[in-house]
């Protein structure tokens, strides 16, 4: 891990909004790109070394293949067939599980032993693919979960109360998907609960709350809708997710994890959950105590889940 050399698989708009993301904050300091279309691949390399005259530090960034995993600290994962409008991500679940056990197995015969993030949706069930087909431990492979989806709700909730949101610290928990939740009992605002700061508040109400989180559940589809596809966001979440592995920061971000007995819900499946991430990547799980309706909700999810990873034999 001492050099950082990330490897993206997948150049199209999730892939470069990550790689333009960590041009600009000198995350790496050396970038590859892979695209079965490897001519796209060298013109989005050519594009970004162009704007390095501009960029916080000096970085390589080229095209290559996959023998350029070896030496990988990071390969992130973002291949995989868009979504369609209407589209839920469970239903890209069978086109995508194919496409990622070829790339993953590519990426195994290059001797990499590294940390795998996956970004392909749906997430949860396509990093446990990953898992399996890896052979790693759970703790190098990585969704990006639901580390979006809780950028989104600290979003919505800063713009409510008219705080900053990088001061406010609440969960989406469960599937990156349809059946994720908010973590209600266990989000606060700065260090105060937000059930207290609902209280001392009249203009903001519970209900409120509840419109917040079909917001953000909903909110892929609405940017679908008006401009077919969502990338930036998930491009900056992944850079967190990047530099809090290679930078050692042991930072807790809800990630797609493997739930191996810590949480009361289905086990042997990768779902939301908050966890901190240093340089071996997982180090471990947070178990937070959720309330009955949280922990319904999370089984819930679970079994979804299951239910999905049974119907592709794994």
């Amino acid at each position: 891990m001492e050099k950082s050399k990330v490897v993206i698989v997948g150049t199209g708009f999730v892939g470069m909004s990550y790689a333009y993301a960590l041009v600009n904050q000198g995350a790496v300091e050396d970038l590859v790109l892979i695209d079965l279309d490897h001519e796209k691949a060298v013109g989005e390399a050519m594009d970004l070394n162009h704007g390095l005259a501009f960029a916080p530090r000096k970085m390589t960034i080229r095209a290559g293949n996959y023998s350029e995993c070896t030496d990988a600290s990071i390969v992130v994962i973002t291949a995989g067939v868009n979504q369609k409008e209407g589209e839920t991500r469970i239903e890209l679940l069978n086109r995508n599980a194919k496409i990622m056990k070829i790339v993953v197995n590519n990426i195994m015969k290059s001797g990499f032993d590294g940390i795998i993030v996956v970004a392909s949706n749906p997430v949860d069930v396509l990093a446990y693919v990953a898992w399996k087909e890896s052979g790693l431990p759970t703790s190098r492979v990585i969704g990006s979960g639901t580390s979006l989806d809780t950028a989104r709700l600290r979003y919505e909730i800063s713009k409510m109360i008219n705080i900053d949101s990088r001061n406010i610290h609440a969960y989406i928990l469960g599937e990156h998907g349809d059946s994720e939740f908010v973590s209600w009992s266990n989000s606060h605002i700065g260090a105060k609960p937000i059930v207290d700061v609902i209280n001392t508040m009249d203009e903001i109400n519970f209900e409120d709350l509840d419109k917040i989180y079909l917001k953000v559940r909903d909110a892929a589809q609405e940017i679908i809708k008006r401009k077919k596809a969502t990338y930036y966001g998930i491009g900056m979440a992944l850079v967190r997710i990047t530099s809090a592995i290679l930078n050692n920061e042991n930072r807790i971000m809800p990630i797609s994890v493997l739930n191996d007995g810590l949480y009361s819900c289905e086990s042997d499946v990768y779902i939301g959950l908050p966890a901190v991430l240093n340089r071996d990547g997982v180090h471990h799980p947070i178990k937070l105590s959720l309330s009955i309706d949280e922990e319904h909700k999370l089984k819930k999810s679970a079994i979804i889940l299951k239910n999905s990873l049974k119907s592709i034999g794994y």
